[in-house]
């Protein structure tokens, strides 16, 4: 199952690194990754629940986390860090994956309404741009 998980990390970083290079501008960027990261566990179902809910022996947030879950989490932390402001680009980072993937966790359950999709996409990325006072 880790090696299914780590190949499926090698595919959401391309696919994060490529929505991150065509948005068309740094303002974009957050919007099309968060959109490319919900579209590929949409279309990946049993990857996603591979790579985020079965058990796996690879080592997240650490020294010795595998390449491809870095270019992940790089390609995410590259497209938000923007929105961080003054917060650690890291922890911004983090908590707007969490976001992402209680919303295409959600989603894939059929627990969130599926018109509401992109309002609620556009809030999640608004959102994350609200520098705090």
């Amino acid at each position: 199952m880790s090696a299914v998980a780590l190949e499926g990390f090698g595919e959401l970083a391309a696919v994060l690194h490529d929505a991150r290079k065509t948005a068309g501008s740094p303002r974009a960027e957050p919007r099309a990754v968060a959109s490319a990261y919900l579209e590929f566990a949409r279309a990946n179902p049993a990857l996603y629940e591979a790579m985020f809910t079965l058990r796996v022996d690879l080592t997240f947030a650490g020294s010795d986390t595998p390449a491809p879950l870095q270019a992940g989490f790089a390609e995410l932390r590259e497209a938000l860090a923007p929105l961080a402001g003054d917060r650690d680009a890291e922890t911004f980072t983090e908590v707007a994956w969490s976001a992402l993937h209680g919303l295409a966790t959600l989603s894939r359950a059929g627990r969130l309404r599926p018109a509401f999709y992109d309002q609620r996409l556009a809030m999640l990325v608004d959102q994350l741009g609200t520098v705090p006072a």
